[in-house]
């Protein structure tokens, strides 16, 4: 009989790692499972056992659990297998992406900003909280793969660039439409921000246009450690950003800084660069507001290619690379120093 995480009733002692059973217990385990033994013990006919998941994905503790029982289960001595699972909880912070206003390539910015933190070693989860216009699992090539529920809760999906993804573009139909009030919009977020993230220490939230529903719902539920804010150089986009930089600041979130987006545009034919949104708009509006400036995206038809083709540019090589580098460097930065 196999009974798993359950609490053992006594505590264990101190030396039953030392004892001659235990020793060849532990003998029968993969070498990468008993390393991870915290203790183990043999009484009456049960094999107690006690493992370290911390770092590890919740299938994979399940896994885990699994191969012990299978390894000590019918050993000399072995009528019954308990095995605990421990691991530390990771220490998580949220990261919004916001904008005020669409169509200045938030999204496109907040998956190539995940991807580029994960590059660097980050741990990095990505939820799309815009739930009426989900783009995620486009941006990160997902389409199609959909999550799966573990103890009522979502286990995010796992993307080619080290960064798993919660959206419900990943629940719904492809094209299928979302009218849904307030409540059900909220309780959609709550899900996407509350699924199984496991070791991810940074979850990077693409929020949706405005200062509505989902931003509410995140500021009071889900109060995140910092904004970073996403602009066009052009005055609209300005006014916008401003905007959601004081909706963040009334709710106490600090600001990480701005990005211009959308910043030049090289002629792929003669290389001249011209700015259509205009230039270093946005830097001199985070001046005037006293945050910081982050950097400049340029305007790339290589972005947009690979982002609608599911290859974030920012796991690649070459300028539009670098650029994502260069912004996940200072966001990198700013949450180790805060």
């Amino acid at each position: 009989m196999l009974h798993l995480n359950r609490k053992f009733p006594q505590a264990l002692e101190k030396d039953e790692m030392t004892s001659p059973d235990a020793d060849r217990l532990k003998a029968l385990l993969p070498a990468e499972v008993a390393q991870r033994v915290q203790s183990l013990r043999l009484a009456e006919g049960t094999a107690s056992v006690v493992i370290d998941a911390t770092g590890l994905s919740v299938q994979d503790r399940a896994g885990l659990e699994a191969r012990v029982a299978e390894a000590l289960q019918g050993a000399p001595g072995v009528a019954d297998v308990r095995v605990a699972v421990m691991a530390d909880k990771p220490s998580r912070r949220i990261l919004a992406v916001g904008s005020g206003k669409g169509g200045v390539g938030k999204s496109t910015l907040a998956a190539n900003l995940a991807v580029a933190l994960s590059r660097m070693g980050r741990k990095v989860g990505l939820v799309d909280a815009d739930i009426y216009g989900p783009s995620q699992a486009r941006l990160l090539g997902t389409e199609g793969q959909r999550p799966v529920a573990h103890e009522s809760r979502l286990v995010p999906v796992a993307s080619a660039f080290g960064v798993p993804v919660l959206s419900m573009a990943n629940l719904l139909e492809p094209g299928q439409a979302i009218a849904w009030r307030g409540p059900m919009v909220a309780g959609a977020l709550t899900q996407l921000l509350e699924g199984h993230w496991d070791n991810a220490e940074i979850v990077v939230v693409d929020l949706p246009p405005g200062t509505g529903d989902v931003q509410l719902t995140m500021l009071q539920k889900f109060k995140p450690a910092g904004a970073v804010i996403v602009s066009t150089p052009q005055d609209l986009a300005l006014m916008d950003a401003t905007r959601a930089i004081e909706l963040f600041e009334k709710s106490g979130v600090p600001i990480v800084g701005v990005v211009e987006n959308m910043a030049g545009y090289a002629c792929p034919h003669c290389g001249e660069v011209s700015d259509p949104f205009g230039a270093g708009g946005a830097e001199a509006a985070a001046r005037d507001m006293g945050q910081a400036f982050l950097g400049r995206i340029p305007l790339d038809i290589v972005i947009r290619r690979d982002s609608d083709a599911g290859t974030p540019p920012a796991a690649g090589n070459g300028p539009q690379a670098e650029a994502f580098a260069a912004l996940a460097a200072r966001v990198s930065d700013w949450l180790d120093s805060h």
